[in-house]
Formats: structure tokens, C-alpha cells, sequence
């Protein structure tokens, strides 16, 4: 028995489904998960000593590859100081103050720990600051697994069969209503029959949570649109997509201004962090000033910002994005190359560091049409690049994510497992 094997083991005794998140467990794909020892750079090494050129950069905070030296050595400094004070310190203004100045649309912000937290909080003071219940959000979006925000979801749940979840009331689910991604007309409908009624409309810009889906062009800017003529907030939930595709988010690549913006993921380092944050005149509602309650023991901790802050700075003084989109260019090239050589259908959706691939003969624009690609051939590409060493994401509906140390080797390595994986199909 290996040594992966053996923890997975002892986890299933322990452990619901022997994992501490759904998509950890490889249920998709067949076989137990690997456990990973320590990472560094655009590498994974298993507990066994194996060692896996990774496509996860566990779920898009490493856009600087793994245990970074130079935020190892924030982390470092700041740990001489403590790890957790209670009480307000220097990192959480100039976090405050990089998040400002990369997206202008954020005129306030507030930390906190997760992007669960950051969605959720954000919903709540749509919800205060218009005074209304209704919130819309699109198929197979993932906001966190808060009750609210848990109903038609991507991501993990619908990698196990259950888009939507046990437990969460029908009352909480009647407050949401679910609409299809990249439809102007559905939109304009859910405002048509709810005059006065939706607080917000919350959507990940580009969906990342279903595999990669971008926006359709025009949409978003008639997202936006509507929500202004109808009095609701525009809530972007870029956990995933902020820092990641560009210093300032998908709304810098498109052009909007939301009224609220949620963060994660990158601003943590590979710490835990979440943000929310957005025009002033809505975060001054957020307790102590106003009457929407939100806090957190542990938000604005010292290490995981100084993480954070040390990420973002490097992003500062290395624009990574254009090295980043030509990786990603690079292996989706490779992929459609060898469906052709195969004539197979693919769809090979790349936005910069973040891609996937959808088996299909058709663009993927929204929920449905993921569902209807073939995810059965996902697992024998999984498991053939993983069989090579490559580590993509253990779902078909999971996005894959690159770093600036996949940089060379590691890309073409992803390249020529990829094309030997669809061409042994």
C-alpha cells in the first residue's frame, strides 16, 4: 500500500468521504486522490515522492507558482510579530489600499476569510442597502456554499450529480432566482416579473465553475445595463477570475463598473482570504456604521494578508498577464490540434491562465450546453496525463489554472501529455 493510500485510509475513518472538500476526492475520474507532501514552483510532490507538474495551483491562488520565496519569506516576517492579534494592524490598510487601486470600481473594501464569506456578506448588503429579498444569479455560477447562493450551482456539486444541495431550505431557495448565463432575454423577464423585488444579480463574469465560460460579447455590459435601470446591485463574483486575468479582474478586460466586487484566492498567497468591496455610499451601510451586520475573529489576519500583499506587489512589478495568455494559448493550440488529428470534438475555452476542456461540437455559452458535452471522456484524459505526470483538475467541470512557473518545461510537458492523451481516445 502506498503511502497516499494509506492516509486516504485513515481519512475515510475520519474524514466525510475522507476529504475536507467534495472535488478532493477523485470521484469522478475513479481511484483514490494522491496526498501531497509539499509543492514548489510549477510542482506537486506527492506523499510518496512522486512528483506532478500541477494544473490546479490548488484552485487559482498560486498565479506565482508554489511556496513563492518571496512570500514565504512575508509570511516569515510576519510571523515574528504573531499570527493573530484581534484587533486592527498595518496590513489591512495597505491591502486595503492595493485592492483600491486596482479596481477602481472598489471605493471601500472589507477583508474577511473565504470567498463563501466574501458572496455571502456581499448578498446581505444588496439586500440592506435596496431593501429587497430577490437575488438573481445564473446556472452553474458557484458563489461558496452559503444556503442562498447554493441552488443550481457548478463546481463540486455538480461534479458529484447534485447541483443543488440538502439542507438548504425551500424559503431561501424562493429568494433566488436561477436564470441561464449569456440570456439578455431571460434577464430582462426575471426584472419584468419581479418590479421592485430584486435586490441584486450576482454572476461570475466569466464562469470558472463549470469549466470556463466566458461572456458572450455585450453581455455584461447589459447585466449592467439592467441592473441600473431596475434599481438592483451588480454583485462580480471574481474570487476566481480577480488578479488572475488581469490586475483589475474581468471588469478591467470588459469595461463595467459593478457595485460590489468579491475577492479571494490570489489576495491570500495561498493564505486564507476573502474581500468584498465596492462603491461607498453601499459599504458605509456594513456595521459599525450602519445596520447590515457582518465580522470575523480572524479577518484581516496578519500572515494571510502579508501573503496577499507580497502576491499582489509581484503582480505590480511583473504584468504577468501577457506571459501567462501565451502559456495558455500554447496548450489549448496543442489540445484542438490533436481532436483534429482525431476528429474529435472539442471545445477548448482559454481566457489567459485559466482553461478547460468541454468534449463538444459546439461553443459551451452557459450551464446547459456544459452538461451536454461528453464529461465521460474526461477521466481516461485525466487519468493518461496524470499516468504522465501532469496533474489537471479531477473533474470535467473544473477549470485548469497556470502560473509564471509553468513557464518552459512544464508547459510543454502539459502539451505533449494532452496530445498523446486525446490521441490514444
Amino acid at each position: 500500500m502506498s503511502v497516499s493510500d494509506d492516509l486516504f485510509a485513515r481519512a475515510l475513518r475520519l474524514i466525510p468521504g475522507g476529504v475536507n472538500s467534495p472535488v478532493r476526492a477523485f470521484r469522478s475520474v475513479g481511484g483514490a486522490p494522491f496526498f501531497v507532501a509539499r509543492a514548489h514552483g510549477a510542482t506537486l510532490v506527492t506523499a510518496d515522492g512522486r512528483e506532478l507538474t500541477d494544473f490546479v495551483c490548488t484552485w487559482g491562488p498560486a498565479l506565482h507558482g508554489h511556496n513563492h520565496p518571496r512570500i514565504r519569506a512575508a509570511i516569515a516576517a510576519a510571523l515574528e510579530n504573531g499570527t493573530s492579534f484581534g484587533t486592527p494592524n498595518p496590513y489591512e490598510v495597505e491591502m486595503a489600499e492595493l485592492i483600491v487601486r486596482f479596481f477602481p470600481s472598489i471605493a471601500k473594501v472589507r477583508m474577511c476569510n473565504s470567498g463563501t464569506e466574501a458572496t455571502m456578506s456581499a448578498v446581505r448588503l444588496a439586500r440592506g442597502f435596496t431593501r429587497r429579498d430577490k437575488i438573481v444569479k445564473f446556472a452553474g455560477c458557484y458563489h461558496g456554499h452559503s444556503d442562498s447562493l447554493l441552488v443550481k450551482a457548478g463546481s463540486g456539486a455538480l461534479t458529484h450529480g447534485h447541483p443543488d444541495s440538502a439542507g438548504v431550505p425551500a424559503a431561501f431557495a424562493r429568494e433566488t432566482i436561477v436564470l441561464p448565463f449569456n440570456d439578455p432575454g431571460a434577464l430582462a423577464t426575471a426584472f419584468a416579473a419581479n418590479p421592485g423585488g430584486i435586490a441584486g444579480v450576482i454572476l461570475e463574469p466569466y464562469i470558472g465553475n463549470v469549466g470556463l465560460i466566458p461572456a458572450d460579447p455585450g453581455w455584461l455590459q447589459g447585466v449592467r445595463a439592467a441592473c441600473t435601470a431596475h434599481g438592483a446591485l451588480l454583485i462580480f463574483d471574481e474570487v476566481m477570475t480577480g488578479f488572475r486575468l488581469a490586475r483589475g479582474g474581468v471588469q478591467e478586460l470588459e469595461g463595467i463598473t459593478p457595485d460590489l466586487t468579491c475577492l479571494g484566492k490570489v489576495i491570500g498567497g495561498g493564505l486564507p482570504v476573502g474581500a468584498f468591496g465596492g462603491r461607498a455610499d453601499v459599504m458605509d451601510l456594513l456595521a459599525p456604521l450602519g445596520p447590515v451586520y457582518q465580522a470575523g475573529t480572524l479577518s484581516g489576519n496578519p500572515l494571510a494578508l502579508a501573503a496577499g500583499i507580497a502576491a499582489l506587489r509581484l503582480i505590480d512589478e511583473s504584468d504577468p498577464y501577457p506571459r501567462l495568455d501565451a502559456m495558455g494559448r500554447r496548450i489549448r493550440d496543442a489540445a484542438l490540434a490533436a481532436a483534429r488529428a482525431k476528429g474529435l470534438p472539442l471545445q477548448v475555452p482559454q481566457v489567459g491562465s485559466m482553461f478547460s476542456l468541454f468534449f463538444s461540437g459546439a461553443p459551451v455559452r452557459d450551464y446547459a450546453s456544459a452538461l451536454a458535452s461528453d464529461a465521460a471522456v474526461f477521466p481516461r484524459i485525466f487519468r493518461s496525463c496524470l499516468d504522465q505526470g501532469v496533474y489537471l483538475p479531477p473533474s470535467a467541470y473544473e477549470t485548469a489554472f497556470l502560473s509564471t512557473a509553468h513557464e518552459g518545461a512544464a508547459v510543454d510537458r502539459a502539451c505533449e501529455a494532452l496530445t498523446r492523451a486525446i490521441g490514444a481516445l
